[in-house]
């Protein structure tokens, strides 16, 4: 397996005045991370599939979303350019693969995150860290 590793860079939660429970920021971050875990195997597919071409490709994919609250739909999937090495081809396999998912359940609280992850050619994937 050629994909490295997925770390959690920050979570931060805006509220709206709600008084009603929500997630902890740490069980946000973690919920968050296992729901991006669910894609790493399209991810893994699609970066080797481009490595079939370009056996040295490489680098880092920097996303950041927002979790809309109560749906706990991701929106605004971007890369963040300050943080990211790696080509627009490998990107969009991060970016395209997370389209369409939801934290489930969704939380009262909207949430804006930045995740990392790392490619490198023949490496095994490593657990999230953050």
């Amino acid at each position: 397996m050629r994909f490295v590793r997925l770390s959690l860079l920050g979570l931060a939660l805006s509220t709206f005045g709600c008084s009603f429970a929500a997630r902890s920021p740490d069980m946000y971050r973690d919920d968050t991370r296992a729901l991006l875990e669910t894609r790493n195997d399209q991810i893994r597919s699609c970066y080797d599939d481009l490595l079939k071409s370009n056996p040295s490709l490489q680098g880092r994919v920097t996303i950041r979303f927002v979790v809309e609250p109560d749906t706990g739909m991701l929106r605004d999937i971007t890369t963040d350019p300050a943080g990211t090495t790696a080509p627009p081809e490998v990107a969009q396999c991060v970016t395209s693969a997370l389209q369409g998912i939801a934290l489930n359940p969704g939380d009262k609280r909207e949430g804006h995150a930045m995740f990392v992850y790392d490619f490198a050619p023949g490496g095994a994937p490593a657990a999230p860290t953050g």
